[in-house]
């Protein structure tokens, strides 16, 4: 069907360009299973239209095999009535004549319409078998379209997170981490040779002072035990 040569020929120099964007193939699935479903109900009317003729020529035979029958039967009344006596001979033929001859057009257009019935017949089993493939792929393609839209919404959603990691890395943060942390490093260091040339810088009464804040009881226990040493020794 031209149909599907309009929407699933990605060789065509428009279709690739609109295969680009993830989104324009599944608006044109969409209109494309529209169109099929289209087409469907269409197929269906036209189906329905060909039965009711194949019904109609049906009937049409049946009522002409009918009436060829009767026809016969009349004329065979009629030569009967005549040897009977009940009719004249001549008048009896004339009319039996004229009864087989509507017999005879009656078969003729039983036979057309046996013809007619037998062609709508084909085209129903031709129509039915298209109507079937066509009810498949459209069933296919909807199948089709809810993975192809799964698909984008998964890939909608990878494409973001990437993007946003992508971004984050673009951000340099990363790199501004580490200046900071050079940066406090640098200031560490800087602060402890602060420490250091204050120590460095203090003057010989803080050193004292801070000998003498240094003394313990032990001191004068130690003098005393000298001391006595000193006496014992004199005695």
């Amino acid at each position: 069907m031209s149909i599907f040569k309009r929407i699933f020929n990605i060789g065509k120099a428009e279709t690739n360009a609109a295969l680009n964007k993830l989104e324009d193939p599944i608006k044109m699935t969409e209109q494309g299973i529209r169109d099929l479903k289209s087409d469907l109900d269409k197929a269906l009317q036209s189906l329905a239209e060909i039965k009711a003729l194949a019904i109609r020529a049906r009937n049409d035979h049946n009522s002409y095999s009918q009436k060829a029958k009767d026809y016969e039967k009349k004329a065979i009344l009629l030569l009967q009535r005549a040897e009977k006596g009940e009719l004249e001979s001549t008048e009896a033929d004339r009319l039996a004549q004229e009864a087989l001859s509507k017999k005879k057009d009656n078969e003729g257009m039983a036979q057309q319409a046996a013809t007619d019935k037998s062609k709508f017949d084909e085209n129903i089993s031709t129509m039915e078998s298209k109507i079937k493939r066509l009810r498949q792929q459209i069933s296919q393609y909807e199948n089709e379209l809810k993975t192809l839209k799964a698909r984008v919404k998964v890939s909608t959603a990878t494409k973001n997170i990437n993007k946003q990691m992508a971004q984050i890395d673009s951000s340099s943060t990363v790199s501004m981490l580490e200046r900071m942390k050079d940066k406090v490093a640098e200031e560490e260091a800087l602060a402890e040779s602060y420490g250091e040339i204050a120590n460095e810088s203090r003057s010989l009464d803080e050193e004292i002072d801070r000998a003498l804040e240094d003394e313990s009881p032990a001191s004068d226990d130690l003098a005393a035990l000298k001391a006595k040493l000193n006496q014992s020794k004199s005695e």
